[in-house]
């Protein structure tokens, strides 16, 4: 989905459309609230950390979950997501070999090539098949509203440059629950942005978030060794926040001769990637995508493109990462 433009509109002032669709975003989030209140759900024979987030949209979920994945990695972490957009319901373990992002989600198929990953609209289904496949953590991705699961932990992200957008519910805003209420479930709150972002946060969020243990942290690329600086690129994204990739591009020397910003999840036919190759050869250019977008490529045209990815670096996991570490002790 493309984000309305209202949902990042000022808290302060939201303007006309917020104010007249408010009383949906209440019953939204009272329909949150009253599903989340049935009870802490299945607990597992192993920890399970959650990565979610309070909005609608690109909060830097993926990143986060390579990074804990990471981290986690003695323990023999396993991802459990639903894998939205996939055909599959599951539980069924991603393959990269045999699955494509039609069958599981372009996200799990990212994942799965960290690690052992698996898709499940039954998220308590998913987990007891991580665990029986030999999972000795399971790091549920997206699973914050989804109350069928007991978690060990839960960490909440944020794009510290959107924030919580007007702070209002769906379709009012972009929330997916009430701020206090997601709050008082989690253990942490990530934001992701540079040194601007984060202090812009700061000043709107900070005294409404500041129950909770703070990490920071930012999107750094990795180059692989490729000749960004100069580099003529036609630069298309379909994720929650394609300006963020487009930025990260110019960052790294790339001349954008066009930017083609696409749905979350967006669909790429063969057709219109044929359309962009004809678009970009004809302006000098290379195409270039995310690396969640890569997934969604026909295998035959993956060859075709570059792709930048990028990795969540943060410097302190302050408490958070003590409980992490706590995940290891019997």
């Amino acid at each position: 989905m493309t984000p309305p433009r209202h949902w990042s509109a000022d808290p302060a002032a939201p303007g006309l459309l917020p104010r007249l669709l408010s009383p949906l975003g209440a019953v939204y989030a009272g329909l949150t609230a009253r599903r989340m209140a049935r009870g802490a759900g299945a607990r597992a024979g192993i920890p399970v950390v959650c990565v979610g987030n309070l909005t609608a949209g690109g909060a830097g979920k993926t990143p986060t979950v390579i990074a804990l994945r990471e981290r986690l990695a003695d323990l023999a972490p396993h991802v459990v997501a639903r894998g939205h957009g996939g055909r599959l319901a599951g539980p069924v373990q991603v393959d990269e070999r045999r699955h494509v992002a039609a069958d599981v989600g372009d996200e799990p198929l990212l994942h799965a090539a960290f690690g052992p990953t698996w898709i499940a609209r039954d998220r308590a289904a998913g987990v007891r098949a991580a665990e029986a496949a030999g999972a000795g953590c399971v790091i549920l991705d997206d699973g914050f509203q989804n109350p069928s699961v007991a978690k060990d932990l839960c960490l909440l992200v944020a794009d510290a440059r959107a924030g919580f957008g007007n702070g209002r519910p769906i379709p009012a805003g972009p929330l997916r629950e009430r701020i206090p209420d997601g709050l008082a479930r989690a253990h942490a709150l990530l934001t992701i942005g540079d040194e601007d972002e984060q202090a812009a946060f700061d000043a709107r969020w900070g005294e409404a978030t500041d129950c909770l243990p703070r990490l920071r942290g930012r999107l750094e690329p990795l180059a692989m060794g490729l000749p960004w600086a100069g580099l003529r690129a036609f630069a298309f994204a379909g994720i929650g926040r394609p300006g963020k990739f487009f930025a990260t591009l110019r960052g790294e020397g790339a001349i954008l001769v066009r930017e083609i910003a696409l749905p979350d999840h967006a669909a790429l036919p063969l057709s219109l990637l044929q359309r962009l190759e004809r678009e970009a050869r004809s302006a000098g250019a290379q195409l270039v995508t995310t690396e969640k977008d890569a997934a969604r490529l026909p295998a035959s045209f993956r060859p075709r493109v570059l792709t930048l990815p990028v990795r969540l670096r943060v410097a302190d996991w302050g408490p958070f990462g003590e409980r992490l570490e706590a995940l290891r002790r019997p």
